[in-house]
């Protein structure tokens, strides 16, 4: 595998999947519905080569060069110095037709003899041919059509070219001719959500004697590049790290933390809407600001606005933090994005910028929006893996339906985080108030009391143990047996 030369394909994510890019003077297909991305990607490619000095061309038999110059327009792409040449299908010439009645294997032999002499005639190093579903057609008899592929294949190897042949998949039942002649397969999908963006995807196929990254990674087209999502392979990412304590400078926390949270570990904020999760969240991203460390904080649910009065009315520094680029802030819209691009928007922050900490604002959001994805969490699993391996201590918020219903995982992801902190309401002489407790921690050793939780003007603040009640976490407590007062609450 080592001794075959590649070539870039313009597009470094997708070089990055076929670990170095497209085996050089080979055939290669692509293949994907109507609206997919393949002149795109097949555009992408050719761009590449003029720009490194190779010759190109691009054979166009299902649109007219003017459509593939609006498309490549559209992306502010120059396509100088790439060759183009339009060929017809005999068939397709409606006023041939009308006199003369072509043989399905006349019509085919003169097509294939046009692009050989396109071929010919421009001497490229990258050829793409666009697209073999009009060669299918003209063909008619399926023999006939894997023998001019083949016969074609054979020239494209003897001419040297590194070659894209796309395939529109419109034959029904489905043929294996093209993938079995090809040396690599490309797929393209596109798929249609309930709600939101279409989401993107491609995968290899096969790649005849090279290496590449295995099943289906997200893809976008945007209006000046097209962007791969590598899937993540947690294994392949680990650099060396401590487990050293993250402290949230809230001392009865650390302490109930056995010193804190750990790096290198993951950290579910469990409890309803309100019970100060995301202000417990921040507060982690504000004291590792403050210490000089880079934060990534990922917000499916609120504003930038939102989060800035919150953390204004904890007398906390965050607009500096997130103005200085301390505290990454971002908005996601779970209806506008693949799991695979969220992923690689973290891998971004992990590994060019350093984050120490990733906050995820919630994973409620994120995994109920886009439910059509039935592998959402596993990918979610990989994702803690990676962080694990990167020495990041990444913090979750999961988010309770209800106020006062009984404790429940309700995205069942506890089992895959090293540490789950609790948030609750509880009723006390008539005031409500908020409990916190770490129902589970490893490694190490946690505290297993329930303590008030309070969010002041002077910022998140860890009370007492809450003694003498019993019945705290199901939102329903009750003197316990010999005791005699509630405990206060912040207010009174």
């Amino acid at each position: 595998m080592s001794d075959i030369q590649k070539i870039k394909t313009g597009i470094p994510e997708l070089d990055m999947v076929l670990r170095g890019g497209l085996p050089r003077q080979r055939i290669h297909l692509v293949e994907g519905r109507p609206g997919s991305g393949k002149t795109t990607v097949g555009l992408r490619f050719l761009i590449e080569g003029a720009q490194v000095g190779d010759r190109t061309l691009y054979v166009t038999l299902s649109e007219t060069v003017e459509e593939l110059r609006a498309t490549a327009a559209s992306h502010d792409w120059s396509l100088d110095g790439i060759g183009m040449r339009e060929i017809v299908p005999v068939e397709s010439r409606f006023e041939e037709q009308q006199s003369v009645l072509f043989p399905s294997e006349l019509e085919l032999g003169q097509t294939i003899a046009a692009i050989m002499d396109a071929i010919r005639e421009h001497a490229p190093q990258r050829v793409v041919i666009d697209s073999m579903s009009e060669l299918r057609m003209v063909a008619q008899d399926p023999m006939l059509y894997r023998r001019q592929v083949v016969a074609l294949k054979r020239f494209l190897v003897e001419q040297g070219c590194t070659s894209m042949l796309m395939d529109d998949l419109t034959d029904e039942p489905r043929q294996y001719d093209l993938q079995g002649t090809a040396h690599g397969v490309i797929t393209l999908e596109q798929l249609e959500r309930e709600f939101g963006a279409a989401r993107r995807r491609l995968r290899i196929v096969k790649m005849r004697g090279a290496d590449f990254q295995s099943g289906w990674h997200d893809f976008a087209i945007t209006s000046g590049e097209v962007y791969v999502f590598p899937s993540l392979i947690a294994d392949e990412h680990v650099r060396p790290h401590t487990r050293a304590a993250v402290p949230s400078n809230i001392p009865a926390l650390d302490e109930m933390l056995g010193g804190g949270l750990a790096r290198g570990t993951s950290a579910m904020l469990l409890g309803p809407t309100g019970a100060g999760k995301s202000s417990l969240a921040l507060q982690y991203a504000n004291v590792a600001a403050e210490r000089g460390e880079h934060v990534a904080y990922f917000s499916f649910d609120e504003t930038k606005e939102t989060l800035l009065d919150r953390a204004n009315g904890l007398s906390m520094r965050a607009a500096e933090a997130i103005e200085s680029g301390s505290i990454h802030w971002e908005r996601i819209n779970p209806s506008r994005i693949s799991p695979g691009e969220f992923i690689w928007k973290v891998r971004r922050q992990v590994e060019d910028h350093n984050a120490v900490i990733v906050v995820i604002d919630s994973l409620n959001s994120y995994l109920e929006t886009m439910h059509e994805e039935t592998a959402l969490s596993l990918q979610m699993h990989e994702l803690l893996n990676y962080l694990a391996h990167q020495g990041v201590l990444s913090i979750m918020i999961v988010g309770q339906s209800g106020l006062l219903d009984k404790v429940h995982d309700p995205l069942e992801i506890g089992f895959i985080t090293d540490t789950v902190i609790l948030l609750r309401f509880f009723e006390a002489q008539g005031t409500v108030s908020k409990a916190i407790s770490v129902v589970k921690k490893r490694p190490g050793r946690h505290e297993n009391a329930i303590r008030q939780f309070m969010l002041t003007a002077e910022g998140v603040a860890v009370g007492e143990q809450l003694e003498g009640m019993e019945g705290v976490l199901t939102g329903t407590p009750r003197l316990a047996r010999g005791s005699s007062t509630p405990p206060q609450s912040e207010h009174g």
